[in-house]
């Protein structure tokens, strides 16, 4: 199924109807390979659709990743960035230098909430895995304090 296809089924399934405005706003993060914020979102699907306004994009943003449609991730930053869900997990490293954030996966973090589960009899619903750091490039350019 395709992420087009499970937009229109969970909005289906949910008694939503499929929007321009929600339909634009899945497509720009669809097809973004960056974490968008709110602004570098709205500018996007404003090249698309000059109606579109900074507050449906943020109601949009909600309807979504209350959905689990989009993800919603902080990068040590006072502002949140966006992502279509994925279906496994991954986490994220940001450099603190040139903000460039770096997807990888940790099958380790899973296999420790699981045995967490287990010994604690809790049920777990999510993990989040942040690291910060520097890049490799601004390494090399001396730029890592």
């Amino acid at each position: 199924m395709t992420d087009n296809e499970q937009l229109r089924d969970k909005l289906h399934t949910t008694n939503r109807r499929m929007t321009r405005q929600r339909q634009l706003v899945f497509d720009a993060l669809e097809h973004s390979h960056d974490h968008l914020d709110v602004e570098s979102l709205y500018q996007r699907i404003k090249a698309y659709d000059s109606n579109i306004s900074l507050p449906t994009v943020y109601r949009t943003l909600a309807v979504l990743r209350e959905m689990g449609l989009v993800e919603e991730h902080q990068f040590g930053e006072n502002h949140s960035h966006f992502e279509v869900a994925h279906p496994a997990p991954h986490y994220h490293f940001t450099c603190q230098k040139c903000r460039h954030v770096l997807e990888f996966d940790a099958p380790q973090v899973m296999e420790a909430a699981r045995r967490l589960s287990e010994r604690e009899g809790l049920y777990i619903t999510d993990a989040h895995l942040f690291l910060s750091g520097y890049c490799i490039e601004c390494r090399n350019n001396g730029e890592a304090q």
